[in-house]
């Protein structure tokens, strides 16, 4: 199996820890490697070839931290065109080298997993389905609470020839927090993560019967003889932005899908960060040093800067000092960090 990372996104939710220059995949968030690193590792589990695509701003710092990859393992976009031509591009470069028949999974840079074993089963798991039933097959995350902030997959029948798989019936945008609850609640829908396995072969026959523009974007690109020239990259930059959900995965004509037998979290606001750190008795998380506290719980205070924080008296807030910015919020409200940092890099 092929691996792609999708590596793409300014992570403006984390701000200022998370900056256009330097985006959350990029740093040691939740541990000694960053984001990106711990889903190369993953990777690398789970397949005998690894490739990385992002956009040409950022890719000079991941070849500095993923330095055991060649440099043709690097699927530079020129500019960013959404997961959809993302994908197709990566799929453009892998049909030029690899055997179309070899399914390949797209995973993503920004996610925490802890249980790794239970991720490369998974992943598995789809490669065995997606090679006997040559299709698409996603993995699902069983939720745990009823978010408002994931896409739903709605399960219907389980495959026959394998117990782990189930048949897509539908997909369900954000729902508001009733619908939530009664999907979560009924045992039948996952949290759509945005993972998938698939040969170029299955790719492209879904892609012709459920998306001809697509088809469309990939021809042009396949019919340029050098993958990143000069004439390659204009091709790419005339593409639209499409999101692989809305362009091709539901409208697909059959899908199946695995439920994940490992824990999962999109790091996307400073809430799901506090969540994934470990913590004191009180709910506190402190990074950095000179940090200094009086009657303060449930809190994530991190200082990457000189001066002391002192913080007293409170209770669920963010507080995060950087040579970028101050953010002071609290934790329930974080999920607004990313109108902030848009303002601010206004």
């Amino acid at each position: 199996m092929i691996t792609v990372i999708i590596a793409g996104g300014s992570g403006t939710r984390l701000w200022p820890l998370s900056t256009p220059e330097h985006p959350k995949h990029l740093l040691k968030l939740t541990g000694d490697r960053s984001l990106l690193q711990t889903a190369y590792d993953r990777a690398a589990r789970i397949g005998n070839k690894t490739y990385v695509v992002t956009e040409a701003s950022h890719s000079d710092q991941l070849r500095k931290q993923l330095p055991e990859l060649p440099d043709d393992a690097f699927l530079i976009e020129p500019g960013r065109r959404g997961t959809a031509h993302c994908i197709i591009f990566a799929l453009d470069a892998i049909s030029r080298k690899h055997d179309k028949a070899e399914p390949v999974a797209f995973i993503h840079s920004d996610h925490h997993i802890r249980n790794i074993d239970g991720f490369v089963d998974s992943f598995l798991v789809a490669d065995e389905v997606s090679r006997k039933n040559n299709e698409i097959v996603l993995i699902g995350i069983e939720p745990t609470f009823p978010s408002t902030g994931f896409g739903y997959i709605e399960r219907a029948n389980i495959l026959k020839d394998n117990g782990y798989a189930h048949r897509v019936k539908s997909f369900k945008e954000k729902p508001d927090y009733d619908t939530a609850q009664k999907y979560v609640e009924s045992g039948k829908y996952l949290w759509n993560c945005g993972y998938f396995v698939g040969s170029v072969n299955t790719f492209m026959a879904e892609i012709k019967r459920s998306a001809a523009n697509l088809q469309k974007d990939f021809d042009s690109l396949a019919a340029i003889p050098v993958v990143g020239s000069a004439d390659y990259n204009e091709a790419y930059l005339a593409l639209d932005n499409q999101v692989i959900d809305i362009a091709l995965i539901e409208k697909a004509k059959s899908l199946a899908v695995v439920s994940a037998s490992f824990d999962w979290m999109d790091i996307g606001s400073f809430k799901d960060l506090h969540d994934a750190m470990p913590q004191d008795a009180i709910g506190n998380h402190i990074r950095g040093n000179d940090i200094y506290l009086i009657d303060v719980k449930n809190s994530y205070i991190s200082n990457n800067e000189e001066k002391p924080i002192a913080v007293i008296g409170l209770d669920n807030v963010i507080v995060v000092n950087t040579p970028d910015g101050i953010l002071i919020s609290r934790k329930d409200s974080s999920h607004l960090v990313g109108d902030i940092a848009k303002k601010i890099q206004a």
